[in-house]
């Protein structure tokens, strides 16, 4: 028996989590005196880079570097065998934080619960993409949210919450680091009131709810049907995945930074125009200017380099049919 506060044994708990938002929640559990961390369930490891070279989730790599174990990493949670090798652990407490895969009933029925660290004021966003979706939308606020889980998504009763403001100017990368270290606080502020049973859970409201779903590289296609402002905030939205691009003369432009501008006499949707220094693209509703791209091939560079080396107009097909 491991001792926790005031003699007690120490709570079994398993941590299930693959991407970088979850890290500040495990360091902080591993430090905590009531959790005694029994074992992580993450990802499997994935070929990255050019060479193919299979890599730990970020988990993972934390995990180990802890001293954690054992590290489970089943292709499918839902699978009998990846279920019994979670409940051999002995745990009574899973705490979840942007895993990836549907938790199955019989690892939520557990004397603690399963705890989920969700990025998101919910039920305003639930799903896969949360942050991204947030920052789509140009909401001014968002916020953290601890929640019991149960068999639904993301539709369990929220046990705390704490709210964000938004400057507007977020991009995705940014938001998820400042969030995971909310979310990481609000687990380990609340855990204590948890396992003692003082804090009680509340339902989710009824109303107000988007179901979000993972982005797929075509997301990433920049429509100058579309406002600038959209754009804009589509630029920062899917930072690092799945980014956002143009078609320009039969080449693919990657665009990690933009900024808006109003339009002006004789623009046409869907045309690349000069922007003082830099390239612009001709939306429905003002110019949305590349600040920074990558061109196919080319390292990153900012927008005014882009456009000293082009040595003719450049033609895009952001609006569908159009001929630039």
């Amino acid at each position: 028996m491991i001792a926790g506060p005031a003699g007690g044994e120490r709570v079994r708990t398993v941590f299930l989590g693959s991407g970088t938002f979850g890290a500040p929640a495990l360091r902080g559990l591993h430090a905590h005196p009531s959790i005694d961390i029994v074992g992580i369930v993450t990802a499997p490891d994935r070929p990255v880079g050019r060479r193919q070279v299979l890599t730990a989730t970020p988990i993972g790599t934390l995990a180990a570097g802890l001293g954690l174990a054992p590290v489970l990493t089943p292709v499918r949670l839902r699978a009998q065998e990846a279920i019994a090798a979670v409940l051999a652990l002995r745990p009574d407490l899973a705490v979840l934080a942007d895993y990836g895969q549907v938790v199955p009933p019989a690892l939520l029925d557990l004397p603690h619960g399963a705890l989920n660290l969700h990025p998101s004021a919910l039920p305003r966003f639930r799903g896969a993409s949360p942050i991204p979706a947030t920052i789509l939308a140009g909401d001014d606020a968002t916020a953290v949210t601890l929640m019991r889980m149960d068999e639904g998504l993301d539709t369990g009763p929220i046990v705390a919450q704490e709210g964000v403001v938004l400057a507007g100017n977020e991009t995705a990368p940014e938001l998820e680091v400042r969030m995971a270290e909310l979310a990481a606080g609000l687990l380990l502020g609340s855990l204590d009131a948890w396992l003692a049973g003082t804090l009680v859970a509340r339902p989710q409201a009824g109303d107000g709810m988007t179901l979000t779903r993972p982005l797929r590289r075509e997301d990433g296609r920049l429509d100058a049907s579309l406002p600038a402002t959209t754009l804009e905030r589509q630029v920062r939205a899917y930072l690092p995945w799945p980014g956002t691009f143009l078609e320009i003369d039969e080449e693919r432009l990657v665009v990690t930074a933009a900024s808006t501008a109003p339009s002006e006499p004789g623009d046409v949707p869907g045309r690349m125009v000069r922007h003082q220094d830099r390239p612009a693209l001709v939306t429905a509703d003002g110019r949305l200017v590349l600040d920074a791209v990558t061109p196919t091939g080319r390292p990153p560079m900012s927008g005014a380099d882009y456009l000293r080396g082009r040595r003719a107009p450049a033609r895009t097909s952001a609006v569908p049919g159009s001929s630039g």
